[in-house]
C-alpha cells in the first residue's frame, strides 16, 4: 500500500501547524511557513519573529518544520500560549493532507526532542506513528485507545518535519478563537497581499485532539 493510500485509508483530512498572529504575518508575508533555522535568517521577519519555544533540543532537526496530523499538540500549545507569549493571539493553520507523500518528509513517533522517538520516511513511518503502543516523555508508554479516531496518531505528540520551507499554495484553512481574530487575519491577508482562504472561528481546534 503507498503512502497516498495509506492517508486515504485513515480519513486524514488536514495537517496543522500553529503561530501567533506576528507569525502568521511571515507566513504569508513570504507565502512559506519556514523552518526554524530559516526564519532566523529571514530579514523580512527580524522584528517579528516570535518562535514556538525558546529553545530547541533536536538540533540536527533545525531545518524542518514541525507539524501535527489532524490536531495540533495541545501539550505544546499549553506552554507557548500561557508561559512564552502570554499576550500574544494564536491561530492554526491548516494543510491539505497531500503534504506528507512530499520528498524529504520524516515522520516522527513522539515529540522529535524525546530520547525514546522513532523516526522514519514513507508508509513504514507513517504508519509507525499509529502503532498499538509508542514510547513518549521518559520512555512512558502510551497506549492507543479503542476510541482514538484513525486519523489520529497514538501520541499526540507525534511530529510531522517537514524540510526547510512550506508553501501556502498547500493552506486548506486558517482556524481562529474569537471574531476579532478573524477580522485580523483578514488584515494580514489585505496587508501582505496574500491570496485569501476560509478562516473559521473554532475554539475546539485549540484545546486539542482526542487521542485518547
Amino acid at each position: 500500500m503507498s503512502l497516498e493510500d495509506c492517508i486515504k485509508r485513515r480519513d486524514i483530512e488536514e495537517i496543522v501547524h500553529y503561530t501567533t498572529m506576528n507569525g502568521l504575518i511571515g507566513i504569508l508575508a513570504t507565502k512559506m511557513v519556514k523552518s526554524r533555522e530559516r526564519v532566523a535568517q529571514e530579514s523580512l521577519l527580524e522584528y517579528i519573529l516570535q518562535l514556538n519555544t525558546p529553545l530547541r533540543k533536536d538540533t540536527g532537526w533545525l531545518d524542518y518544520v514541525s507539524l501535527s496530523i489532524s490536531n495540533m499538540n495541545s501539550w505544546l500549545f499549553h506552554f507557548s500560549s500561557k508561559k512564552w507569549h502570554t499576550n500574544s493571539k494564536f491561530c492554526i493553520l491548516s494543510f491539505k493532507p497531500e503534504i506528507l507523500s512530499h520528498n524529504g518528509v520524516f515522520f516522527a513517533t513522539t515529540n522529535n526532542m524525546y530520547p525514546a522517538v522513532r523516526r522514519g520516511e514513507g508508509e513504514t513511518g507513517f504508519e509507525a506513528l499509529f502503532a498499538p503502543i509508542v514510547l513518549g516523555r521518559y520512555n512512558a508508554p502510551i497506549i492507543r485507545s479503542p476510541t482514538c479516531h484513525d486519523s489520529c496518531p497514538t501520541c499526540e505528540q507525534a511530529e510531522i518535519l517537514y524540510p526547510g520551507e512550506l508553501s501556502t499554495d498547500f493552506l486548506l484553512r486558517i482556524y481562529v478563537e474569537e471574531d476579532d481574530d478573524e477580522d485580523s487575519v483578514h488584515g494580514i491577508f489585505g496587508g501582505v497581499g496574500h491570496a485569501k482562504v476560509p478562516v473559521e472561528i473554532n475554539p475546539g481546534k485549540f484545546r486539542g485532539g482526542t487521542n485518547t
